[in-house]
């Protein structure tokens, strides 16, 4: 009489089981890589005059801090700088003021799409980053050329042009890069609010850690109140 033969093994079973488990696990593995890439603080400038938790970029070193948070499109912060920038200036080269510039982003959708904000305050960053000695002029600059809301705001190229004008030329790969817009994008709800402001408005000037009530009728009355004698 036969012997009954042995239960064969299922090897095909087994290899697509294997391979399952292995798509799995590879899966798995991708979703916590990006999971992680998502939660990973963005980029700061590699700059000695930018604080990367804060986004602020400092000028001179008086007792004082004025803070300014703007908006390359924003026409107050145009008015702002206009009115204000001489005298704050004049403080920071007498070694009254320290000043803290903080380019943020509000005002993309005003830009037709081109998130001009972003761009131009990534383009700061990055002239910090190559040329801090530059920053200021590149700041005062993008304000003298600043583009109406409602348009598309500089180009890429432009913003490269007026760095190059301030002696920023080392900063063009970075600027057409865009390479800080994640930066700016994280630090831009770090704004402080005014009181009874239930969201960000630009310019936000901080003096000596009041947030200032704006009346734009000069630094006199706004800003110089509150400098510490």
């Amino acid at each position: 009489m036969m012997a009954a033969p042995g239960k064969k093994t299922n090897w095909f079973a087994i290899i697509i089981s294997l391979v399952v488990v292995v798509a799995v696990v590879g899966v798995g593995a991708l979703v916590v890589t990006m999971n992680n890439a998502a939660t990973a603080p963005a980029e700061a400038p590699a700059a000695g005059v930018v604080n990367e938790e804060t986004g602020g970029v400092s000028l001179g070193d008086g007792p004082n801090v004025i803070e300014e948070y703007v908006d390359f499109m924003c026409p107050f912060c145009g008015d702002y700088w206009a009115g204000y920038s001489d005298y704050v200036s004049e403080k920071v080269k007498s070694g009254d003021v320290t000043l803290v510039i903080h380019p943020i982003s509000i005002l993309d959708n005003a830009s037709m799409g081109t998130k001009y904000s972003t761009r131009a305050a990534s383009a700061a960053y990055c002239v910090a980053e190559t040329n801090p000695d530059a920053f200021y002029a590149y700041v005062d600059r993008l304000f003298e050329k600043q583009p109406a809301e409602s348009t598309e705001g500089l180009t890429n190229d432009q913003l490269v042009e007026y760095a190059s004008q301030v002696g920023a030329g080392d900063a063009a790969s970075c600027i057409q890069g865009e390479e800080y817009a994640d930066y700016v994008a994280e630090r831009t709800p770090e704004t402080p609010l005014a009181e009874g402001a239930t969201g960000i408005s630009t310019p936000t000037i901080v003096v000596n850690g009041e947030v200032v009530s704006l009346t734009l009728q000069g630094p006199e009355t706004d800003l110089e109140p509150l400098l510490t004698k």
